[in-house]
């Protein structure tokens, strides 16, 4: 009995640490946020570098090197063949997520709680989620012109959602995951 309870109690550890690993392989690296670079047997490659905003760090030997938009195994195999090519063999690169950039969306217009809402660390947030957490729809909310304003490559975005085709229809491609600096806007119905 024993055994088995140390087999399954194994079995756990190793499955949530799976899902530590999946989300960790999930989360694109932002601008602002801060992560710590070790290189084993390296100790004066040992950084700690907030991203800066336009997707760069610092890393010694290496100077500047675009990392935003990779996620933490893209970045340690980056950083491992660019260090192998020219100043160390078998590299062996990690990095850790010391701290997440303040993603926000905000969620204006005929909602009950409208304000200023934090994006989750390493997962992705929907329309329909960032509503909800601003408490849903008031009675005078025109849910069928619901728009997500956005800044792409540089560029005004607005993308008008029909919140309906959602609800009603369970047309749940139409919920779009929300981005970093999204305004979500409610406006009011005139009838």
């Amino acid at each position: 009995m024993r055994v088995f309870l140390i087999t399954i109690l194994s079995a756990l550890i190793v499955m949530q640490g799976m899902d530590c690993l999946a989300g960790r392989t999930e989360y694109k690296l932002q601008p602002t946020d801060v992560i710590t670079i070790t290189v084993h047997g390296q100790p004066d490659l040992a950084t700690k570098t907030r991203i800066t905003a336009d997707g760069y760090i610092s890393f010694p030997l290496l100077g500047k090197v675009s990392i935003a938009g990779l996620t933490v195994p893209e970045v340690e195999q980056k950083l491992k063949e660019s260090l192998e090519k020219d100043y160390l063999v078998n590299a062996q690169v990690l990095v850790f997520i010391e701290e997440y950039n303040a993603r926000q969306v905000s969620v204006i217009g005929e909602v009950k709680n409208p304000g200023k809402y934090e994006l989750p660390g390493e997962k992705d947030m929907t329309l329909m989620q960032a509503i909800a957490m601003a408490g849903g729809f008031t009675k005078f909310a025109d849910i069928t012109k619901t728009k997500v304003m956005r800044i792409e490559d540089g560029k005004k975005k607005t993308i008008v959602i029909n919140v309906k085709n959602i609800t009603e229809k369970g047309d749940k491609d139409k919920d779009i995951t929300l981005q970093a600096e999204d305004i979500v806007v409610v406006p009011e119905s005139f009838f």
